[in-house]
């Protein structure tokens, strides 16, 4: 059986639509499951499958040869189904439940538990790291041995074996949390059993013929392609729900020290070693860009709005779509433990309403190298806040 990278590679380079429509029959199954576990709408997932293989002919030539395709295209169907449920989720959310409760018989003991977690299946995968997530999916929504596993994640069949039971223990604890209560292994395979059902008949010939050749397609099927192309770009960027969480520490020097705020889960330790920030107000930049950070370590999202400029503030709502408080705040004080010992290096005025604020990011875990980032805050009539990063969410025309 020809590999799935080389069967994108050759759609990529050559345009074949006999490559494009190997890869939709053998993955229409996995993309349309988890659009209907995430919509509970038959249609709404099937135009989800749609946009998901839109985006993986737009975007066959830039995959890497190394991309485990079952997985990307598993994570991007994620993304999809989160942007097509943004205006709806309450709505759609019990719309879900009912086709679940309706469509699984739960007079089963094995069944029933699987009601429990299908709801919240695709969250808790979406919480899992870039290769337990693909461990899992190629392990129970694939079916792969562990043998197949470890070549495809490249390494050893025993190494596979380990991160498969460890993202599955990750999995257990997400839904005992959730009131839940299942052992590792019955998660397995009640995964494995239930996680991908038939896609209707002829949905991957459709797919195909709006993917390769454009036809056929929806306005609102064209819209779910380019908002989740967006989320896809700014989630490779951003690895929290929100923007950087830092906070300059004012030394009266003319280098300025920024430190990470570590959240203290443990009541002594945090009596005993007082937060490095505090509110500054907003009338320099500086200051309110101190008071933006103090904003953000205290993990109130209200707060953290209030710092910023209109358009930083819409753009932040728009990154948290789709994610818990637990989660924002959990996303948060990772992203903080990251930044640690940044510096200003140079403060740049580019109008009377806009400083920016250049930085020297020192090394942290998974960032090995210095690098450089720019924050920009504007006026907003006699106060001054958060506008973003410039080059992500302020640009020059």
């Amino acid at each position: 059986m020809t590999d799935d990278m080389d069967l994108v590679q050759d759609y990529g380079l050559h345009g074949s639509e006999e490559a494009f429509a190997t890869l939709a029959s053998r993955h229409v199954n996995l993309v349309f499951s988890v659009a209907m576990r995430r919509v509970g709408d038959t249609h709404l997932a099937e135009e989800i499958t749609q946009a998901v293989f839109m985006i993986l002919a737009r975007k066959a030539r830039s995959l890497n040869s190394k991309t485990i395709l079952a997985a990307w295209l598993c994570r991007t169907a994620q993304y999809a189904a989160s942007d097509a449920l943004k205006t709806q989720r309450r709505r759609q959310r019990r719309e879900q439940e009912l086709y679940m409760r309706s469509a699984l018989d739960s007079s089963e003991p094995e069944t029933s538990a699987w009601t429990e977690i299908a709801p919240l299946l695709d969250t808790a995968m979406a919480q899992l790291g870039e290769k337990d997530h693909g461990a899992v999916v190629l392990r129970f929504f694939e079916g792969k041995d562990f043998k197949e596993v470890g070549a495809a994640l490249g390494v050893s069949e025993n190494a596979a074996k380990t991160r498969v039971s460890r993202a599955t223990e990750k999995l257990r604890k997400f839904f005992s949390g959730r009131g839940v209560t299942l052992s590792a292994a019955v998660i397995g395979a009640l995964v494995s059993a239930n996680a991908v059902q038939a896609a209707p008949i002829g949905l991957a010939t459709s797919v195909t013929v709006a993917a390769v050749k454009g036809t056929v397609v929806t306005a609102s099927t064209l819209t779910l392609v380019k908002t989740t192309l967006k989320l896809m770009a700014w989630t490779k960027l951003k690895t929290g729900a929100v923007v950087s969480l830092i906070a300059i520490s004012l030394a009266g020097t003319t280098t300025v020290v920024i430190h990470t705020v570590i959240a203290q889960t443990d009541s002594t330790k945090a009596s005993a070693a007082p937060s490095p920030f505090v509110f500054a107000g907003y009338a320099a930049p500086e200051a309110a860009f101190k008071s933006f950070v103090w904003s953000e370590s205290t993990g109130n999202l209200d707060k953290l709005l209030a710092a910023c400029t209109p358009a930083q503030a819409a753009r932040i709502k728009t990154k948290t779509i789709g994610k818990s408080e637990d989660e924002l705040r959990r996303l948060m004080v990772e992203e903080a433990k990251n930044r640690v010992n940044y510096e200003i290096s140079k403060k740049e005025p580019t109008s009377e309403d806009e400083v920016r604020l250049h930085l020297v990011v020192q090394p942290y875990p998974g960032h090995p190298n210095v690098g450089h980032d720019v924050q920009v805050m504007q006026k907003i009539g006699k106060e001054w806040k958060y506008a973003g990063k410039y080059g992500v969410d302020i640009k020059d025309n």
